[in-house]
């Protein structure tokens, strides 16, 4: 009988034990992190939590995670993805371990200072437990793609520098070119866009990324060697808008409409670019495409060139990774121009939204007359 008791006695101790850490103790705790300190990151405008990102992680959390973030003084985020990039939508919060990061960085992406929105000051502390594991593990695998900068490895030419002329709705041929940066080199790309552009006869750049300063410094770098870029930047041909990616907001509608202003007012082929040539890339690319009658398949089929030039990523070769992109990048972007929720942006027509865009970042309906007929058959 005692040893009946003792039995039972075993078994409901274990099961109670697998309730909390597992029986034999093999089962891991919830990861967490308790009462860390916090710095204000002034550059973009955000917090960083005062751990590196490998001692974060060896607490046992994971990129593609689920948390939960709250501050001392009693601002909460819930469901908070944790990525090693800037993976959310913009105006998305996120905890992000940027590769070069001194410590894990909670922020917007690519939107207000959670700093000042949280109303922190350096004497709160910040707690980070875990809400699901693996909850945004798709979104993370199919945005954690990287790419070679040895052109080697690439087929052409123009796959390595992410080059060429857009053709959809009613776009001129040879009129809208995109690409890499023909001037900043950090990719080694430079010299080939430039020696491409010049091929093409392209007339005039419409630089996203850069400065006037910035381009000073490429072109007394050692490694400078795009000769053609710098006659169209002498002849005042080139310009440069340094965007960030906050596509909805109102900096960013003044300077695309700053861009396609110098479009239609200047004569000749023009190339449009960032650093890689993708995401600022490609929404002027897909305003401009609007604008010109191209619909919805049109413009996804030219944006994700791209992910096939960099990185191999097709429909057909990977499928998950593809739709994934697509649904959380490029669909964002459209949304973002459109600025209507109750719009199904797939099937809707897209220059009317197109041209407001264009109106609500100061171009007037002459410009925007010009530049239609300009870049239309």
């Amino acid at each position: 009988m005692k040893k009946t008791i003792s039995l039972i006695l075993t078994i409901a101790l274990c099961f109670g034990i697998v309730a909390l850490s597992g029986c034999g103790g093999n089962e891991k705790a919830a990861p967490e992190l308790v009462d860390a300190a916090i710095i204000h990151e002034t550059e973009f405008g955000g917090v960083y939590i005062d751990i590196t990102i490998d001692d974060f992680n060896a607490l046992g959390f994971e990129y593609g995670d689920s948390l939960k973030l709250s501050f001392s003084n009693g601002y909460t985020l819930d469901d908070l993805p944790y990525y090693n990039g800037y993976y959310t939508q913009v105006g998305e919060p996120l905890l992000v371990a940027y590769p070069g990061y001194p410590h894990i960085r909670a922020g917007i992406n690519n939107g207000g200072d959670l700093w000042e929105i949280a109303e922190l000051t350096e004497s709160e502390t910040a707690t980070i437990t875990l809400a699901e594991k693996g909850k945004y593990a798709d979104i993370q695998s199919a945005r954690d793609i990287h790419y070679e900068d040895d052109r080697a490895l690439f087929e052409s030419d123009e796959v390595f520098a992410n080059f060429r002329s857009v053709k959809v709705g009613r776009l001129r041929e040879n009129m809208l070119f995109r690409s890499a940066s023909p001037c900043d080199n950090q990719h080694n790309r430079a010299p080939y866009v430039d020696k491409l552009i010049k091929k093409a006869k392209v007339k005039l750049i419409v630089d996203l990324a850069d400065t006037d300063e910035k381009i000073a410094d490429y072109m007394v770098a050692g490694d400078f060697d795009s000769p053609y870029f710098a006659s169209l930047y002498k002849e005042k041909k080139v310009c440069p808008l340094s965007m960030n990616m906050n596509f909805g907001s109102d900096e960013f509608k003044k300077k695309a409409a700053q861009g396609l202003a110098f479009i239609a007012e200047n004569e000749g082929s023009f190339l449009v670019h960032c650093t890689e040539g993708k995401d600022r890339t490609g929404f002027i690319c897909m305003l401009i495409e609007a604008l010109a009658g191209a619909n919805y398949d049109e413009i996804l089929a030219d944006y994700m060139v791209t992910y096939y030039n960099y990185y191999k990523i097709s429909a057909e070769s990977d499928s998950a990774r593809y739709n994934t992109i697509v649904e959380n990048v490029l669909v964002p972007m459209i949304e973002a121009m459109v600025g209507d929720d109750s719009v199904d942006v797939k099937t809707a027509d897209l220059a009317p939204y197109a041209e407001q865009f264009a109106k609500d970042g100061g171009m007037t309906d002459e410009q925007i007359k010009l530049l239609k007929e300009k870049i239309t058959e």
